[in-house]
């Protein structure tokens, strides 16, 4: 049996608590020197795409502008458009929502992109209900929650469309879309791009999005913290693509993770376990429990007990920031974690709510991203790494060889689209 390959990815952090930011390696998150020396460093160590994160309002807690959203929040595929001029083969990943912005519009930048980068765009298509978010936009403020997904499959649907409004050999036909949420008539403006249709990329674990990225996308962002939850997710994930026609290889699966290295197990747990409390201080241990409990907890000591009081749910509190599940949920799970382990409010939220590391030594973080691509837990990763611009470097150097050499991931790139990084099929024209 042939060995199965890796994808890999970066993430550039954005604002989150994922950097460090008291690390003196840390630098700008608007410059665009910092995005240049991320995509550059990813594609030296031939990964598959450069992939960013969107922010359509400053988050607002406790009626006050998050503290971290002050260093400002670039539009994505303008950065990306500046870096196809600096690189040569990886693939250039925008999110970018679709309850906010209109098909016509998005297809053409997207379209644009992919012709500019010589077929590398791609979409991480997101969703929202979010009426704080939705205030800075003409079309109101608000989507009620259920429509969300309809909204975006009718959206992903029409910008299809419009890329296949052209014919291969360039010819121009007028397109129309007559359906709930859109109706629209016209020509498009940009021929049939390099790649035929931007790669979609779905960001999501709920069912709804589940079933979204089995019926359109390509690719599927998530966030499994064991090998055992990998693969259940993997089987269900897979199993719903066969309903929609589509192969269990039309759809990669691929977690954020971060990965901390050192030159022996005990250091790189050591290290670990620093940038997990500098990526959570005090501070931001309340602020996210204040997210989820829905009250203030200013009064609470970061290093003593979780709240005896139950979460409400004041959307007020907290504004422009996604819940990941039902609070009071989550609150029982904290509860049983911080029980079981006699563990504080800060430690708590250091091991429930980070993000899941890949931690050793090269070899070792090498053998751990291997076995969860071979027991069919994932079909590659898209690494977050935890300084900006350089949290990339020192994996490149030191785990993507040992990759290759295993025969785990590539030693070249053998195609010039982000589709054939990915092994995807070329999508079928439907004009």
């Amino acid at each position: 049996m042939s060995r199965r390959q890796m994808h890999l990815a970066a993430h550039f952090p954005g604002v989150n608590n994922t950097t460090v930011w008291a690390d003196p390696e840390s630098r700008s998150q608007i410059e665009f020197s910092s995005f240049e020396h991320l995509a550059r460093t990813a594609e030296r160590g031939l990964f598959d795409f450069f992939f960013l994160a969107e922010g359509l309002r400053l988050r607002e807690h406790k009626g006050r502008i998050h503290d971290l959203d002050v260093v400002g929040r670039p539009e994505s595929i303008t950065v990306l458009n500046a870096l196809a001029a600096v690189t040569e083969r990886l693939g250039l990943a925008a999110t970018v929502n679709a309850t906010f912005n209109e098909p016509y519009e998005l297809a053409r930048r997207f379209a644009t992109l992919d012709h500019l980068s010589g077929g590398r765009a791609a979409w991480n298509v997101v969703t929202s209900s979010d009426a704080f978010t939705g205030e800075n936009f003409r079309r109101g403020g608000y989507l009620d929650r259920a429509e969300r997904y309809t909204r975006a499959s009718e959206f992903l649907d029409t910008a299809r469309e419009l890329w296949d409004s052209w014919t291969a050999d360039g010819i121009p036909r007028p397109f129309a879309h007559r359906g709930r949420h859109f109706d629209i008539a016209g020509e498009f403006t940009l021929p049939r791009s390099p790649q035929g249709h931007p790669v979609v990329i779905q960001a999501g674990d709920s069912d709804e999005g589940r079933e979204f990225a089995a019926s359109a996308a390509d690719v599927i962002f998530t966030r499994q913290s064991s090998l055992e939850d990998g693969r259940a997710f993997y089987a269900d994930v897979k199993r719903r693509l066969a309903r929609y026609g589509r192969a269990p290889g039309d759809l990669k699966i691929m977690p954020g993770v971060g990965v901390v290295l050192g030159d022996t197990a005990a250091e790189a747990q050591e290290r670990a376990a620093e940038i997990r409390r500098q990526q959570t201080s005090p501070q931001t241990a309340l602020l996210t429990l204040e997210q989820i409990w829905g009250v203030d907890l200013s009064s609470y000591d970061p290093d003593g007990p979780l709240p005896d009081i139950d979460p409400v749910v004041d959307p007020a509190l907290t504004q422009g920031r996604t819940r990941r599940g039902g609070t009071i949920a989550i609150a029982e799970k904290w509860r049983a974690l911080s029980k079981e382990k006699g563990l504080s409010i800060r430690e708590t939220v250091i091991e429930a709510g980070g993000r899941h590391f890949f931690t050793g030594t090269p070899e070792a973080v090498a053998d751990q991203l291997d076995e969860h691509v071979q027991r069919e837990a994932a079909d590659g990763f898209i690494l977050v790494p935890h300084l900006t611009p350089g949290g990339l470097d020192e994996f490149v150097d030191r785990v993507v060889p040992l990759l290759q050499e295993r025969g785990a991931f590539r030693t070249e790139y053998r195609g010039t689209t982000l589709r054939s990084h990915l092994g995807l099929p070329a999508p079928v024209s439907k004009g």
